[in-house]
């Protein structure tokens, strides 16, 4: 299908697309890397009168590192595609769950072109990096009109696509606090097919501290109304050897969290199941680079 009539604007800076979306208000969207919005327009379940494509700002663009008290944070722009953050050196050393997990995301000419913070922004529950963001406890600086804030990922999220983000604000970074030596980290994901989303998917990051976990973040993709965060089954981890028994223990805490919807993908019960079970090898695979 062909999307109804919009206008379209290219702003070069932060400050002009937050000039055009109060101008413009409840009628503009904006135009990242474009993979969700316009099928929802092709289809009419969008639409904008005026789309304000961000892709030509450079600011929003780019990974770094700030040095800090508590540690090192890595800086990664909204505009960053999924490609990049594969090709990151700087992620492969301080926060490698970033450079892998993409690769778990659709294909590579989505990848080219999709960015983390259209990803994060559209808040899709079968999206992948609001999970990631939630196991590395992330934080997202929005800006609007009246400056700067910083929403951590736990307070993001609030329902199917719904999201802290106001309509007059944007997405402009995504940071990500870089983990200590000696944590692991994986993203096990459950597809049917290479591109689609996830059937059920779990990130987790780990630590291990004379053989007992000290650290763990586990967090769901695609099986509830958000990406959800599974606290008690990290609490069910902490202080404990990890074993046969408390990876089950976590797995069925994890499990009693999800609320999945029945589609093209399996029934409640099947992807109820396979979230846990992701969480059981993602929990494995985290384990093993502990170092």
């Amino acid at each position: 299908m062909i999307p109804p009539a919009f206008d379209y604007h290219a702003p070069r800076s932060v400050g002009e697309a937050i000039g055009l979306l109060g101008r413009l208000g409840t009628e503009a969207k904006i135009l990242a890397g474009g993979h969700s919005l316009l099928p929802m327009m092709k289809l009419r379940f969008a639409q904008p009168a005026h789309l304000i494509d961000i892709n030509r700002i450079p600011e929003l663009r780019g990974i770094c590192e700030e040095a800090g008290p508590g540690g090192d944070t890595v800086v990664i722009g909204a505009m960053t595609t999924e490609a990049e953050l594969i090709a990151s050196e700087l992620l492969r050393r301080k926060v490698p769950l970033l450079a892998e997990a993409p690769r778990l995301i659709a294909d590579p000419q989505v990848r080219n072109r999709g960015t983390i913070g259209g990803d994060i922004a559209h808040g899709d529950p079968a999206n992948d990096h609001p999970a990631l963001a939630l196991a590395l406890d992330a934080v997202f600086t929005l800006q609007g009109p009246r400056g700067r804030r910083e929403v951590g990922a736990a307070q993001f999220f609030i329902g199917p696509y719904a999201t802290a983000l106001a309509e007059d604000e944007i997405l402009v970074a995504i940071r990500v606090p870089a983990p200590a030596a000696g944590t692991g980290w994986a993203y096990e994901k459950l597809k049917r097919k290479t591109g689609d989303w996830a059937t059920a998917g779990a990130a987790v990051v780990l630590r291990l501290d004379a053989g007992r976990v000290s650290h763990a973040r586990i967090a769901l993709t695609n099986v509830g109304p958000t990406a959800l965060r599974a606290a008690a089954a990290e609490q069910a981890l902490l202080g404990q050897p990890l074993g046969d028994a408390g990876i089950d223990a976590a797995a069925a805490a994890a499990m009693s969290i999800t609320d999945p919807a029945a589609d093209l993908r399996g029934d409640v019960a099947y992807k109820t199941a396979m979230a846990g079970q992701m969480v059981k090898r993602a929990l494995r695979a985290a384990a093993a680079r502990c170092a």
